[in-house]
């Protein structure tokens, strides 16, 4: 095992702050392919029936419809996506995007417990989630990664030195 362990450090795996950037690059290209995905009027109808039921998201439907809704998760999806990618290079607008990523997976996140036919009944119901509920709670990993970043950016945005 500690040869496996060695191997593993040889490798470049704990390389400083590889971790940091991974998640980064990762929120990034998840943030880019949903968005994109929020402009097919199939993709959104889909999530139509979540969005609904979201406490936090419900209104958006009756108010902007299938198509302003849409528009305005993607756009949002894609505003945040930017303002990670820019946090490779400026911690503060890096700060923003997790900010709004963060609000994302807590909107996202709140519609589980709502979800129609979110619990399977052929399994007893609660705690026994169906696809559609399931689908939700990736939303977790993405909320803690949000987090990560946030807590990374704003440390390092208040440890850079300044250029007066």
């Amino acid at each position: 095992m500690n040869a496996l362990l060695q191997l593993i450090a040889k490798s470049g795996l704990l390389k400083k702050d590889l971790d940091y950037h991974l998640l980064r690059a990762a929120m990034v290209v998840i943030f880019a392919w949903f968005g994109y995905d929020k402009w097919f009027q199939s993709e959104i109808t889909a999530l139509a029936p979540l969005i609904m039921h979201g406490p936090l998201i419900f209104w958006t439907i009756p108010v902007l419809g299938i198509h302003g809704t849409a528009i305005l998760l993607g756009s949002a999806e894609w505003t945040f996506g930017s303002l990670l990618l820019l946090g490779f290079w400026n911690k503060k607008l890096g700060a923003l995007g997790a900010l709004g990523s963060i609000a994302t997976f807590i909107s996202t996140l709140t519609i589980l417990p709502f979800v129609p036919d979110g619990w399977d009944a052929g399994a007893g119901g609660f705690p026994a989630m169906a696809m559609n509920a399931a689908f939700l709670l990736k939303d977790l990993v993405l909320l803690v990664v949000s987090v990560y970043l946030l807590r990374q950016d704003v440390i390092r945005a208040l440890t850079l030195p300044r250029k007066d």
